[in-house]
C-alpha cells in the first residue's frame, strides 16, 4: 500500500482517536475541574488505547503477529507522545494562556505527524503492509 495511503488512514484513525482523547479531557476539565495539563495526560492515555487498536487492525494491518510485543512497543511510543503532548498544551495553554483545546489541538497535530506515524509505521507495527 502507498504509503501516502497508511499516512491518511493514520489520520482517519487519528481524528477517531481525538475525538475519544479531547471527550475525555474537556469532561475532567470543564466538569470535574482538573487542570488542562492532568486532563490531556487522561485524554491522551484514553485516546492511545482506541489509536493502538485501530493502528493493529485496521491502519497497519499487523494482526499476524502477538498482540503483546507490538503493545509494548506502541506504550513506549505513546507515552513519548503523552509527554510531548502534555508538556506541549502545559507551555501554550498553562503558561502562555492560549485556550487549551486550541494548545491541544496544535499541539496533537504536530505530534501526530512528527512523532506518532513515523514511530508507529516503523517500530510499533513494523512497516507497512
Amino acid at each position: 500500500m502507498p504509503l501516502s495511503h497508511v499516512l491518511l488512514r493514520h489520520q482517519a484513525g487519528s481524528i477517531v482517536a481525538t475525538i475519544v482523547d479531547y471527550t475525555v479531557m474537556i469532561a475532567l476539565v470543564s466538569l470535574l475541574g482538573t487542570s488542562p495539563t492532568v486532563g490531556t495526560a487522561a485524554g491522551a492515555a484514553t485516546g492511545g488505547t482506541v489509536n493502538f487498536i485501530l493502528g493493529r487492525r485496521w491502519i497497519f494491518r499487523s494482526t499476524g503477529t502477538h498482540p503483546a510485543p507490538q503493545a509494548g512497543r506502541y506504550a513506549m511510543v505513546s507515552m513519548g507522545s503523552l509527554v510531548l503532548n502534555t508538556c506541549g498544551v502545559h507551555v501554550l495553554a498553562d503558561i502562555m494562556h492560549y485556550p487549551y483545546v486550541a494548545a491541544r489541538f496544535v499541539v496533537s497535530f504536530v505530534v501526530s505527524l512528527l512523532w506518532n506515524f513515523p514511530l508507529q509505521r516503523s517500530f510499533v507495527f513494523g512497516g507497512m503492509r
